[in-house]
Order: C-alpha cells, then sequence, then structure tokens
C-alpha cells in the first residue's frame, strides 16, 4: 500500500540566538507551520536497499547525503526498521536554503508516519537522540504545531492559535545555515522562557526580531531592499526573515493585502519566488 504524507513548512515568527555550547548555537523562536508543503509518498519495497528520489520545482540539487537518507541510514543502523525496505519518494514545494525547514520537516514527518504507524518501535528517548543526529530543526516536525522552543532545548507546543496570513519571497539565492550563525557575535537574554498562548498574536510578534536577520543582510544586502519595499507594501503587521534565511515574510490582516503585495511586488522584483500562505 502507498501513503502520501504533507510535509509542511516551518517559519520562525521570531527567533533569538542566545548563547553557544561547544557544537552549536542555543536559540529560542516562536515557530509555526504553514499550508505549503511537500508531499512524500512511501511504500514498503522488495530488496535490500531503500529508494529515496526527489522531484518537482525544488528536487535541484538535493545529493546523496540528505536528511531522508541520513533518518533511513540511522534506522537501519539501529536495526529498528527490522530489515524492512522502503520506496520514498517527495515532490519538494518548499524551497531549499529558504529557512523553512523543508528538508528537516521531510525527515521528521517519515518518523513520525513510521512511528505512529508502529512500522517502528521507539521511545520518545530515542525518537529525540534519531532527531538531534539528523539535524537540530527535526524534533519540531514531530506531531507539528505552533511551538515554542526555550534556549534549554525544551518545547512548549500550543494549539488554536490565531491564523496568520503571510506572503512569502525568496530571492534567486539561498542562506546556508552553519555559514550564517557562524557570524552570529552578540547573544541575546532570553525571553520567551515563560511561553504563553498570545506570542502567537500580531500584537506581541510585532515587536520581536529574528537575530540572525542582521547577519544575513550583512552578507546579502537584497534581503533588506525586499524587507524595505514590503514594509512600505500594504500596511504589513510586521516583516520578517524566517530562520537563516533567505525568505522574508510580510504579515498581513487579510488575504487580499497579501495578493495585492504580492502583485506589486512582481511589478518591482524579478527573479524572486513568491507564495500566499497562512499558519495551519
Amino acid at each position: 500500500m502507498k501513503l502520501n504524507l504533507k510535509s509542511h513548512a516551518k517559519i520562525n515568527l521570531a527567533l533569538n540566538v542566545t548563547g553557544k555550547n561547544k557544537s552549536l548555537h542555543k536559540i529560542e523562536s516562536i515557530i509555526s507551520f504553514i499550508d505549503l508543503y511537500d508531499v512524500i509518498s512511501i511504500k514498503k519495497k522488495g530488496g535490500e536497499k531503500h529508494n529515496i528520489s526527489f522531484q518537482g520545482k525544488f528536487a535541484k540539487g538535493i545529493g546523496k547525503k540528505n536528511t531522508v537518507q541520513k533518518l533511513f541510514q540511522i534506522l537501519d543502523r539501529e536495526k529498528l526498521l527490522l530489515n524492512q525496505k522502503f520506496r520514498v519518494s517527495i515532490t519538494k514545494n518548499i524551497p531549499q536554503k529558504a529557512g523553512l525547514g523543508g528538508g528537516s520537516i521531510n525527515a521528521a514527518s517519515i518518523l513520525n508516519f513510521l512511528n505512529k504507524k508502529k512500522v517502528i518501535k521507539i521511545s520518545e528517548k530515542k525518537i529525540l537522540e534519531v532527531c538531534s543526529e539528523i539535524g537540530s530543526d527535526v524534533i519540531l516536525g514531530i506531531d507539528p504545531s505552533s511551538s515554542v522552543l526555550l534556549s534549554n532545548n525544551k518545547i512548549k507546543k500550543f494549539f488554536n492559535c490565531p491564523t496568520l496570513n503571510m506572503l512569502l519571497i525568496k530571492p534567486n539565492f539561498g542562506c546556508a545555515t552553519k555559514k550564517i550563525y557562524s557570524n552570529v557575535k552578540n547573544f541575546k537574554k532570553p525571553k520567551f522562557n515563560n511561553p504563553k498562548k498570545n506570542m502567537f498574536g500580531y500584537k506581541f510578534l510585532k515587536n520581536q526580531s529574528n537575530t540572525l536577520e542582521d547577519v544575513a543582510i550583512s552578507k546579502y544586502p537584497q534581503i533588506k531592499k525586499i524587507k524595505l519595499f514590503l514594509e512600505k507594501t500594504n500596511n504589513p503587521e510586521f516583516v520578517r526573515m524566517t530562520g537563516s534565511g533567505s525568505t522574508v515574510i510580510a504579515y498581513y490582516k487579510s488575504v487580499k493585502d497579501c495578493n495585492s503585495a504580492k502583485v506589486q511586488f512582481k511589478r518591482k522584483f524579478k527573479n524572486c519566488w513568491l507564495y500566499v500562505s497562512k499558519t495551519i
């Protein structure tokens, strides 16, 4: 039997870098998922190897060392699949190097599916270990919902949060996560240690920021041009880069304003990917 899974893009509504340990930066972030998603087709197969393939608009350039390949290597190594093999085909609708967590959430969606369907038997502790080995964002895609990631790496989930309308703009270049983080020089004191549902409303979010934005702008001035243009277009609630970039998001009260801003943006800027979306 073949099954199709939706692997939703993740956005950082706000992000602070609060410190650094030996290998990774410590961050806190307000996170939502949106109605843009990759489609993952998965089914059991015979033979000795998994078959993992990518197609779609944003499949170009995905190498053999990818998050999904890494997930199956770990599951095989830990003998969690009991020698079962799978054919996985992923239609990539989420751009790469965009700050939208596409690859991380692909791996999380498959792990989540295998666990819920009891294809694997795995403890919560082991899920955390597997996710950490693949990448720091992966755990956020296990049972995806609006979340606050605390600086101690704990996650507080929230449900039935306000719907936010947005216009996503990705220029014709991506930001390498490691490169952006390696240039962070200043750390902020944690602000989200007492997470509440009102953190997902426009009123709270307007006064927040993304620490990584200044670093990305210093490397790619085009990000600032996009942001400044959007801030003057249709009176957005706020405009902010997501993750380590390069996607910039303008948040509006209505879908109509999003669509109007999209038309205006397309007149001024060429070679950008644009997408009107909302939180789920």
